[in-house]
């Protein structure tokens, strides 16, 4: 029987009426996630049954393509639509002008063959950046003082793009940050009959301090060493000229753009969605995996709870798709439910 209450003023909307019972709080929610908005990150190295911990990144390792295809055949049963390839690079083959990045035999190249000849409905994503191929770990070829040569690195980055294209990329994600290289990346793709292929613009990657564990993967934390990419990624305090980036990349080409990292620039996500209406994604990033991951384990947070909450957080900005190491584990759970 109700309680009765008498003399006493009430609100006459109880927003927590709905609130309280599951069902309602299920059909009220205005922020859904599903294996559909997940993008998994893979990290691959030459050979045959080759697994590699990477050691600041608990629960992700380094992949021979071999492996790579037992992997994939998990992320299609759990229904992740698409994978981005990340190289790790035999130093040998690391150069000052990045020369293996485009070789038709290449790492990424035969790795991208083997997944669209066993899994054609799998969308595989690559990375068009020089930094796994340089031997001093920056994203472009140098000058005599170290400062990055835009022109010639975009230059390098087109045919980078190009050898992706035809061993079956479906998407290239110039990651580099350099001028103008999404209109050049375009035009190459088109005058060469890749008319199909998207770019994923890394439009607004910033020059975080979260990305370190990223580099200890691929290999070029030591070749960077105190060195820093301030002058090509995004400064940190800055938004507007995010916005600026943004509409630049899409004027030239871009199919959608991304914003890099995740949960630290979440207000640059909602402007660029509310001011373009692009296709937008984000990359939840290594650094925060790697904490999401440390405190759970530690007992710190509850893991599950906290990494939902995270991307349902990104979603809820205005991203259509996030790349996270955490998308097989994500989509796991989602199907359990």
């Amino acid at each position: 029987m109700p309680l009765s209450y008498t003399n006493r003023q009430f609100p006459q909307t109880r927003l927590r009426r709905m609130r309280t019972p599951s069902f309602s709080r299920r059909l009220m929610a205005e922020t859904q996630l599903s294996a559909d908005d997940l993008i998994y990150p893979v990290f691959i190295l030459d050979g045959a049954n080759r697994r590699e911990i990477i050691h600041s990144m608990s629960g992700i390792e380094r992949l021979s393509i071999d492996l790579l295809l037992k992997e994939t055949e998990e992320l299609m049963r759990l229904n992740i639509p698409a994978i981005a390839l990340f190289p790790v690079i035999d130093p040998a083959k690391k150069s000052l002008f990045a020369e293996e990045s485009y070789q038709s035999n290449g790492l990424v190249q035969r790795a991208v063959h083997e997944l669209k000849k066993s899994f054609p409905e799998m969308g595989v994503i690559t990375d068009i950046a020089l930094d796994p191929y340089t031997v001093h770990g920056q994203d472009g070829i140098i000058d005599e003082k170290g400062y990055v040569l835009n022109d010639a690195t975009t230059d390098i980055l087109v045919k980078q793009a190009l050898s992706h294209a035809e061993a079956g990329a479906d998407m290239v994600a110039p990651s580099d940050m350099m001028d103008g290289r999404i209109g050049a990346i375009r035009r190459a793709l088109e005058k060469n009959g890749f008319i199909n292929t998207g770019i994923l613009a890394y439009s607004a990657k910033y020059a975080s301090s979260f990305y370190g564990p990223f580099r200890e993967a691929v290999g070029s934390a030591n070749a960077l060493g105190k060195g820093n990419k301030f002058s090509y990624q995004m400064d940190p305090r800055n938004v507007d000229e995010a916005l600026h980036e943004i509409a630049l990349d899409l004027q030239e080409g871009a199919d959608i753009v991304m914003i890099k990292p995740g949960m630290p620039y979440l207000d640059v996500v909602r402007r660029v969605k509310e001011l373009f209406h692009a296709p937008t994604f984000v990359y939840q990033v290594s650094g925060e995996y790697a904490m999401l991951k440390a405190a759970g384990q530690l007992g710190w947070l509850d893991e599950k709870a906290a990494v939902m909450e995270s991307l349902i957080s990104i979603k809820r900005a205005g991203a259509d798709a996030i790349l996270t190491y955490f998308a097989k584990t994500v989509a796991g759970w989602l199907k359990d439910e």
